[in-house]
């Protein structure tokens, strides 16, 4: 009498992007953190403009317009909280650009073939883009202070000065990402650059909302960006803050709605 021996079944891998348990996550995201804070510093063009637009600006306002603009106080320190926002702004607008290279370059059909968490691709995009962002806000307060700024903010303003901006570059990285991912080339995602440096004119950046036109002013006293202006400018300046939960709410729900969007359509497209 024989006995029939049954060979084992061969162990399939996981699915590509499927593989389960917290340390691979994290390997796999910070494995892509990784890969787009080494391209960032490998571009530094995308770093420097950042970083040189808002200076340029702000030296333009401050010493070209500032004389002529009435804030009833001293204009640089008006004009300071909204060059950082227009700086972090134009900084994150590059995200569409590095997603859009990756969604038409071929790399992620590459990566389709390994066993790498989907999400991991646009948390490193993200994450490369609020390292730019310090760095390119840091060097805007800088210049800003030998320009004449003169911040009157004590440790816990700077602390929360800090988390809003975090928030807001988030926010709109996520936006930038989600516009990137749906972008057909990488030109075509650069729109996103230009809409993020003109939508801080439309608000109390440069001037106060109600030097404006009456058709314009309802605009610029209530989209996204004027509450968060007019907090980082009270936190910096140690003037009232009376939109701060205004600010936060329209910022939390910015990224809420930018991270469903970038997600949805990668995973749309990608197939993942």
């Amino acid at each position: 009498m024989t006995t029939a021996v049954t060979a084992p079944a061969p162990v399939r891998p996981a699915p590509a992007g499927r593989h389960g348990g917290l340390a691979n996550a994290v390997a796999d995201t910070m494995t892509m953190i990784d890969r787009s804070v080494r391209l960032t510093w490998r571009n530094p063009d995308t770093l420097i403009m950042s970083a040189v637009l808002p200076l340029l600006m702000m030296a333009l306002f401050v010493y070209v317009f500032g004389g002529a603009i009435t804030t009833g106080t001293e204009y640089v320190d008006y004009v300071v909280p909204g060059i950082v926002l227009l700086c972090t702004g134009y900084g994150a607008s590059s995200t569409a650009m590095s997603v859009a290279a990756d969604m038409t370059s071929g790399m992620i059909d590459r990566l389709r073939s390994l066993p790498i968490r989907s999400s991991a691709v646009l948390v490193g995009h993200v994450t490369a883009s609020v390292v730019r962002n310090v760095a390119a806000t840091t060097l805007v307060v800088l210049a800003a202070v030998a320009m004449g700024f003169r911040p009157d903010a004590d440790p816990l303003d700077w602390l929360l000065f800090a988390g809003l901006v975090l928030l807001y570059v988030l926010a709109l990285s996520w936006i930038a990402a989600a516009f990137g991912v749906v972008a057909k080339s990488v030109e075509s995602a650069s729109v996103v650059g230009f809409v993020m440096l003109f939508v801080p004119y439309l608000s109390s950046a440069f001037v106060p909302t109600h030097t404006m036109p009456a058709f314009l002013r309802p605009l610029s006293e209530h989209q996204p960006i004027t509450p968060v202006i007019e907090t980082v400018r009270g936190l910096l300046t140690g003037t009232p803050v009376e939109r701060g939960w205004v600010a936060l709410a329209w910022t939390l729900g910015l990224l809420v709605a930018g991270y469903a969007a970038a997600a949805w359509l990668y995973r749309r497209r990608a197939g993942r």
